[in-house]
């Protein structure tokens, strides 16, 4: 962003109060805040990189030529530093029309500082060429838990000596672009960009923007050119080279295009042909169509990370890349989906620093849950921010958790974990449920539209809702964006006189800030709901409703937006109730948890009820918790296990009832397990190679023999996997 002595000075009371609210709340060492991190100051704006790249696959070395256009910021300079790691420079000149002047400069190995040949105003453009060789193997570079390395190139099975494909690829964040190309290595810098690759003829090349231009050269190589017409961050850049066979559909008359391996190219549109769905979707949503010429996903060997929205042109991990058979039990289908919402938040407007992170991933991460509810309903929707929620809640203690904008931190890395991603994306669900969708929807849209191709941050997200609803957003943000934790509310419930009492008590952490929760409650009296609002805004506070009944059930947050705990003392009655009349997928799931850790015939009958659930996962948890040794239920729950182990469509579902079957140690169910293993899906074939196991261990053996070696492979891991469990 452009205003920062604006934002210095109207935000910076701010920031550091944040800062000291969040080292109150947060056990924080000295060294911790010693690495305070502000927003990178700009002397220099890239404007164009141009980039010529060739490779030497044996030494493992990319040569390069670069001209970088560039301008002041604001004030006039003689000065660049560009960030370049590891690298050999064989000239740094300014170009004069078509000649070559050189420059004095300075490398520490990790940035480059050089001289212009004269001051500069921020209304004269200049362009810098550079002549190098980046050695991206010869990097001591320190990744992450998220992304395990930094070398940014990557040259897999060069020398053609493994069971792999050759190929080469490119990882930029967060600040590794700057090992194959001298930039200014930051978020908030944007650049066009124009990059040719001269490789072996026999290989695809992938990059961002349009492929412009490919020109066949006489020694068997060719160089292919990409051009990338809007600016965008550096570490969204990317190259990729290998063999690749591509499949292409369009949207709104875009190329959508496929690029996977020989093997699995039959199988592209199973892996990625929602993308134009998932794109019409976004489009609509946002009210911003996709903003860049194409869009293209790429799948690489020994990905360092899960996968990476690169300006146009996403990669992912192998793990992606599956055959028909793999489909059945499994796909990619939420990791397409995050990483395509990025183009919008992280590409088109991208985090202004790495403190913002939370404006790339959390959004992403957020679009990930709209997708399942709009591609296969409210459940999905529901499950899959469910699961960002316990993904979340591992990552606290006693409520005590960072600031999702930290402004201060010890590495960079750090800051990709369950606060950026999953506390995120629910805080912005809970926000959307306050605001209600007209609104917040349309306040996306004012965020977009007015930082579009620039960076962004979360004041600027703020400003935008305050702007769209006429309302002051300032304490939602406060709460949960500048302050870490969550509530933990222990309530209990009482009713006489007519009158139901409701006692919340805040009981996470003495040091976690006290929360202003607007709420929801439904009372269920005589067959009929009614709705209550409440504010929770102390520590210890009581509310009275007058009810014309005792209630029979009281379901507290029945949106299930809040981004923290319930602990309301339920009987395994209660959550009989909740199961069949305030069935939503947060209650049911609750309502099965808590029953498969409860022998009561109760809890088995929420059990017996699950085992029929229209959500695979809450059939796979009913199945692996229910008891068999109650007769009452027996009977039934066979019946419903037999059936889901013949015909449920979730492979995982029907594995794990087959499982359950063999644990009875009934022979009856021998046939079965044969049969299982002549299915085609994998976990099927393991779970009935565990049923003989129990049932015939010789025929085992022997259905084992007739396995090919593919499918011994890929059931291998899953018989490990099927042994640990417990039924």
């Amino acid at each position: 962003m452009n205003t920062l002595f604006f934002k210095c000075t109207i935000f910076s009371f701010i920031i550091l109060v944040s800062v000291k609210m969040s080292a109150q709340n947060a056990d924080k060492n000295t060294d911790e805040l010693a690495a305070y991190r502000v927003t990178s100051l700009k002397t220099n704006d890239l404007i164009n990189t141009k980039l010529e790249v060739s490779f030497d696959y044996g030494k493992r070395y990319l040569y390069g030529k670069e001209w970088l256009t560039l301008k002041p910021h604001f004030y006039e300079t003689d000065t660049l530093t560009l960030d370049a790691k590891g690298m050999d420079f064989k000239e740094i000149a300014i170009m004069e029309g078509k000649e070559k002047i050189p420059l004095k400069y300075r490398y520490d190995t990790e940035q480059l500082f050089i001289t212009l040949d004269r001051k500069y105003k921020n209304t004269e453009k200049y362009t810098v060429y550079i002549d190098y060789t980046a050695k991206p193997n010869e990097l001591k570079a320190k990744g992450s838990a998220a992304i395990t390395d930094a070398k940014g190139l990557y040259f897999i099975n060069p020398d053609g000596k493994d069971d792999k494909p050759v190929q080469i690829w490119t990882q930029g964040e967060t600040e590794a672009s700057s090992a194959w190309f001298p930039t200014i290595d930051k978020p908030n810098q944007k650049t066009t960009s124009e990059i040719s690759m001269t490789v072996d003829a026999k290989y695809t090349t992938l990059s961002n923007g349009k492929l412009i231009a490919q020109k066949p050269n006489k020694n068997g190589t060719r160089t292919d050119t990409w051009k990338m017409d809007l600016p965008h961050s550096p570490y969204l850049f990317m190259m990729a080279v290998g063999d690749f066979k591509i499949f292409k559909e369009s949207y709104n008359g875009k190329e959508v295009s496929y690029y996977l391996e020989p093997k699995y190219a039959p199988y592209a549109k199973q892996i990625f042909g929602k993308t134009p769905d998932m794109m019409n979707f976004y489009s609509k949503m946002l009210g911003v169509e996709y903003p860049w010429v194409k869009y293209a996903q790429i799948v690489a060997r020994d990905y360092v990370s899960g996968a990476m929205e690169n300006t146009s042109a996403t990669l992912h991990g192998e793990s992606v890349q599956k055959t028909e058979r793999e489909l059945l039990d499994e796909n990619g289908e939420s990791t397409i989906a995050h990483e395509l919402f990025h183009q919008w938040f992280g590409d088109y407007v991208t985090a202004e620093s790495w403190s913002n992170l939370t404006m790339n991933e959390s959004f992403a991460t957020f679009g990930e849950v709209l997708w399942h509810g709009h591609d296969a309903g409210q459940d999905a929707e529901d499950r899959s921010r469910y699961e960002k929620l316990q993904n979340y809640l591992r990552s606290q203690k006693n409520g005590d958790s960072p600031i999702l904008a930290r402004f201060h931190y010890k590495d960079k890395e750090d800051l990709f974990d369950n606060i950026s991603y999953s506390k995120g994306s629910i805080i912005l669900y809970a926000l959307k449920n306050q605001m209600g969708d007209a609104a917040f929807f349309e306040s996306l849209n004012r965020y977009l539209t007015t930082n579009a191709l620039k960076s962004g941050e979360t004041h600027q997200l703020r400003l935008a809702m305050e702007d769209v609803t006429g309302k002051d957003w300032s304490p939602y943000f406060n709460q949960w964006y500048y302050q870490g934790g969550n509530p933990i509310l222990n309530v209990e419930y009482d009713y006489a006189n007519g009158k139901a009492t409701i006692s919340v008590k805040q009981v996470q952490g003495s040091s976690v800030q006290t929360f202003s929760l607007p709420l929801k409650v439904d009372f269920y009296v005589n067959g009929t709901k009614i709705r209550k609002n409440i504010l929770i805004e102390k520590r210890d506070q009581n509310f009275s409703f007058d009810l014309p009944a005792k209630p029979d059930f009281i379901d507290m947050d029945p949106d299930k937006i809040l981004v923290g705990q319930i602990i309301d003392n339920k009987k395994v009655a209660d959550y009989l109730y909740q199961y069949k009349n305030a069935p939503s997928y947060y209650n049911r799931i609750e309502a099965i948890k808590f029953a498969a850790k409860d022998k009561s015939h109760d809890a088995q009958l929420v059990l017996l009820a699950g085992l029929g659930d229209q959500q695979d996962d809450l059939r796979t948890l009913s199945i692996k918790a229910i008891d068999l040794g109650d007769s009452q239920i027996k009977d039934a729950a066979l019946k419903s296990l037999l059936n889901i182990s013949k015909n449920d469509k979730n492979t995982t579902a029907r594995a794990v009832a087959i499982m359950k079957l063999a644990s009875t140690g009934d022979t009856i169910y021998k046939e079965l397990m044969q049969e299982s293993v002549k299915n085609r899906s994998y976990n099927v074939i393991a779970a009935g190679i565990f049923g003989l196991t129990k049932l015939a261990s010789d025929e085992a053996d022997k259905a084992l023999t007739t396995l090919d070696e593919d499918t011994k492979k890929h059931i291998t891991p899953l018989l490990k996997k099927f042994n640990r469990l417990e039924f």
